[in-house]
């Protein structure tokens, strides 16, 4: 298993790598199409499709982000989009975390699967136009989500149970602590940090987000860290929160050793929009 877990995460590395790096434009947003489109196969699956309905929910999301990318919605400014589906993750997350699976079984399955055609559409939008911005940009978005899942489990295992005694989501994630979620801001305001003074350092050509938010003051960039933390979290809980709706420990197998996409992306679901809702507004 960990043989096939690091096998697995040096392609992705290097894959990723190599798309980040190409001078062509099409080759980042077409890797992160096939991902998404991956995803949204898992999410049929998980939400009780057929095969075939799967195949199509995949289908369905390819033809939207190929109008997006014909439509040339990559080169333009979308900040009321990125307002509605900051608000709409905080809204349906929050309703979904207080009322459980069983609320989100409730929902009929086309309504469903269109909230993660949705989600899977904005995380590729929003990811593209990260990469547009710049690398530097879109590396420190994604660190941040990296850093607090990281942080998170490594205080949550310490810690976890020493300074409060409920759970953060017992019936959705048994094993995740309030100490878990105080790491992960700490590591994501100690990463940020860090980032900053490189960016300040190595005088980059783009910069970072954290760099973006503390330009405006130092106010915004904690409260903006502290949102895209707390959605991080919450992007990971919802997903939790459908696997075990569905009765499935994993999205799918098609990472070995780590299991499906939807499982490596989770957290990024509403974290990237939300750093490009800050970014348009800020500027």
């Amino acid at each position: 298993m960990l043989k096939q877990r690091v096998l697995t995460a040096l392609i992705l590395v290097t894959v990723l790598t190599l798309a980040l790096l190409s001078t062509a434009p099409w080759v980042f947003p077409a890797l992160v199409l096939v991902f998404m489109l991956a995803g949204a196969w898992e999410w049929g699956r998980m939400n009780g499709c057929s095969q075939v309905l799967a195949i199509w929910t995949s289908c369905e999301l390819f033809i939207i982000i190929g109008l997006t990318w014909y439509l040339g919605w990559l080169n333009q400014s979308h900040p009321l989009l990125w307002v509605i589906a900051s608000g709409l993750w905080v809204l349906v997350g929050g309703y979904l975390l207080k009322n459980g699976s069983v609320a989100w079984l409730k929902l009929p399955q086309t309504l469903r699967r269109y909230l993660g055609v949705m989600a899977l559409w904005l995380v590729w939008l929003a990811l593209c136009q990260a990469r547009m911005i710049g690398i530097n940009f879109l590396m420190s978005a994604l660190f941040l989500v990296w850093s607090a899942d990281t942080f998170a489990y490594f205080a949550g295992r310490t810690w976890g149970g020493k300074f409060t005694q409920s759970k953060l989501a017992p019936s959705i994630s048994p094993g995740k602590s309030w100490e878990g979620v105080w790491g992960g801001m700490v590591g994501v305001m100690v990463v940020a940090g860090i980032w900053m003074v490189a960016d300040q350092k190595l005088h980059a050509d783009v910069a970072s987000l954290f760099t973006r938010l503390s330009e405006q003051n130092w106010l915004i960039l904690l409260l903006g860290l502290i949102f895209m933390t707390t959605m991080s979290v919450v992007g990971d809980l919802i997903e939790s929160l459908i696997k075990r709706s569905a009765g499935v420990k994993d999205s799918s197998q098609l990472l070995p050793g780590h299991g499906g996409v939807l499982d490596r992306i989770d957290a990024i679901l509403p974290t990237l929009p939300i750093a490009m809702m800050l970014v348009s507004l800020l500027s």
